[in-house]
C-alpha cells in the first residue's frame, strides 16, 4: 500500500510511530469527452475572461472570496508559513469515547494505520486498549494543510483512523426545507410498516451488494472492444503559419528569380565568349 502520511500518534505518555495508508478508493469509471468529428480528447486551458488569453500557472495567485468580486490576496509564502506552523507530524489523541456517540454524517474518510519501525508493541497495546474498553479515540491531524478532527478505532485487527467533520462543517438540519412537522399516523398502517421492515431484516453482509451500473458499464466497455467498436483520436495536422507561408513563398520568389538571372547572365557571358572566338 502507497504511504500517504508519516509521523507518529500519542496517547499520554505512549508514543507510536505509525504511516498512513488509504483504506478506500474511489471505484466509479471515468470518461473522457472527445471532440465528436475527429475523436481527439478536450483540453482544457485556464483563460482569464478579461485578458482574454491562455493564464500560465506562475501568472496565476491564490485569493479569498470575502464578497461578489472583492478578494484578499494570499501569497505563497505567507501560506507555506501557516503550512509549517499547523502542520505537526503527530496525532495526539485528546480523549476516548463510545462509537456510538458520534453520528454517521460526521465520518468521511477512512486511513489504515500502520506502525512504523520500532512502534509494533506500543501499536499492539493501543489495539488491545481500545478492543478491552470499548472505545475509540477522537484526535487532531494535519493532513495537506488542512486540519482534520479525526477518530481512531479497531478494525479487522487493525487501526483504522477515520477523518471527521468539524461541528460547523454539518449543515443545520433545522433548513432543509419541506420536512413535514408530526402527522396522524394510523396504528394500522405503523403495524404494517413495521412488519414490512422485520420481513426485510437481515443480517448486514457488504459483499451481497454490487455496483450494478459500473458492472454493467464495464460488460458494454468490454463488448465494444471485442467486437472492435472503437474509435482512435485524430492526430493534429502540422499547419505553416499564415507568416510563416508568406515568408516560405517569398524565399522561393526570391531563389527563382536569382536562378533567372543567374541563367540570364550564364547566356549573356556565353554569346559574349562565341563573338570574340570570331
Amino acid at each position: 500500500m502507497h504511504t500517504v502520511w508519516k509521523g507518529s500518534i500519542s496517547f499520554g505518555l505512549v508514543n507510536i510511530p505509525i504511516k498512513l495508508h488509504t483504506a478506500t478508493e474511489n471505484r466509479d469509471i471515468k470518461l473522457r469527452q472527445l471532440h465528436k468529428e475527429c475523436h481527439s480528447p478536450i483540453n482544457y486551458s485556464k483563460v482569464c475572461p478579461v485578458c482574454d488569453k491562455e493564464i500560465k500557472n506562475e501568472e496565476i495567485v491564490k485569493a479569498y472570496e470575502y464578497s461578489k468580486n472583492k478578494f484578499v490576496v494570499l501569497d505563497d509564502e505567507e501560506l507555506e508559513n501557516l503550512k509549517k506552523e499547523n502542520e505537526d507530524k503527530s496525532v495526539e489523541i485528546l480523549e476516548f469515547v463510545k462509537l456510538e456517540e458520534i453520528d454517521p454524517i460526521y465520518f468521511e474518510k477512512s486511513y489504515f494505520l500502520a506502525p512504523d519501525s520500532g512502534g509494533g508493541k506500543p501499536y499492539a497495546l493501543l489495539r488491545k486498549a481500545l478492543q478491552e474498553s470499548g472505545k475509540i479515540g477522537v484526535a487532531k491531524i494535519t493532513i495537506r494543510s488542512k486540519e482534520q478532527l479525526a477518530i481512531v478505532r479497531v478494525y479487522k485487527d487493525t487501526l483504522l483512523m477515520e477523518t471527521i467533520h468539524f461541528p460547523d462543517e454539518v449543515r443545520n438540519a433545522e433548513e432543509v426545507p419541506n420536512i413535514p412537522s408530526d402527522e396522524k399516523i394510523a396504528q394500522k398502517e405503523l403495524d404494517t410498516a413495521m412488519m414490512l421492515i422485520e420481513q426485510l431484516s437481515d443480517k448486514f453482509e457488504p459483499d451481497k451488494y454490487q455496483d450494478d451500473y459500473r458492472t454493467a458499464l464495464l460488460e458494454l466497455i468490454e463488448k465494444k472492444k471485442a467486437g472492435e467498436l472503437t474509435v482512435t483520436a485524430s492526430e493534429k495536422e502540422t499547419t505553416i503559419p499564415s507568416d510563416m507561408t508568406d515568408l516560405m513563398s517569398a524565399l522561393q520568389a526570391s531563389l527563382d528569380k536569382t536562378r533567372k538571372k543567374s541563367t540570364t547572365t550564364t547566356t549573356r557571358k556565353r554569346k559574349t565568349a562565341v563573338k570574340k572566338k570570331a
